[in-house]
């Protein structure tokens, strides 16, 4: 394993972030790092792909393969217009029995590329991540796992949401049944399903991505 490719693997363990994600953050297929990673294919990484990783940890270019005078130095006007931080909020979304909210003030932020989000229709405005708690939506989502949830105001539809009943904040999919209830259904099998009528549940946003360890 080159140095490039041992250091891109601490980086994405360190930060808590899968190379299938990392991979999409760059445009790629979801096996392309782990193929850099695992086969050296390719030999080294696209200087594009590379600047993107580079900023995206807060490291130079040389970390990850690049040469020395292409570091992280980009003007500051630069990194603001290409990069958004979405906000990591202190909360548990559960995917078990159910957290209980807490105070929602952000205590750090996770970096993504303007383009991709624009390309996912996404508005870094109406994002935020926050962590799964529990094994109930396992294998799709597993504890510890960081969540990215869009509040952008739509009609409910079917699909994984973030929501509150009562106090307890949960993350499971959420299918629509007879009319004023729905089904929320997790992902691992041992958990039944549960109907809740639509007035008790407070859906806060849809997920729509996922990062964690391998």
């Amino acid at each position: 394993m080159s140095d490039a490719q041992q250091r891109l693997l601490e980086l994405a363990e360190e930060r808590g972030s899968s190379l299938s994600g990392l991979s999409r953050l760059i445009g790629r297929n979801a096996t392309y790092l782990q193929q850099f990673i695992r086969k050296g294919s390719p030999k080294k990484l696209e200087e594009e792909d590379r600047r993107v990783l580079a900023e995206f940890f807060g490291v130079p270019e040389s970390e990850l393969g690049g040469r020395e005078e292409n570091s992280y130095a980009a003007p500051v006007k630069a990194a603001k217009s290409d990069w958004v931080d979405v906000p990591r909020l202190p909360l548990g979304a559960s995917a078990g029995p159910g957290a209980i909210a807490q105070e929602e003030a952000p205590f750090d932020s996770f970096r993504f590329s303007r383009r991709w989000l624009r390309e996912q229709g996404l508005d870094a405005a109406m994002l935020s991540a926050i962590a799964v708690e529990g094994d109930s939506m396992e294998p799709l989502l597993r504890h510890g796992d960081e969540i990215l949830v869009d509040r952008t105001p739509r009609p409910l539809r079917d699909g994984i949401h973030v929501l509150r009943v009562g106090e307890s904040l949960l993350v499971k999919r959420v299918a629509q049944s007879v009319p004023g209830r729905v089904t929320l259904l997790s992902q691992n099998l041992a958990y039944p399903p549960v109907e809740v009528d639509l007035d008790d549940v407070d859906v806060i946003g849809r997920v729509v991505w996922k990062g964690g360890r391998l």
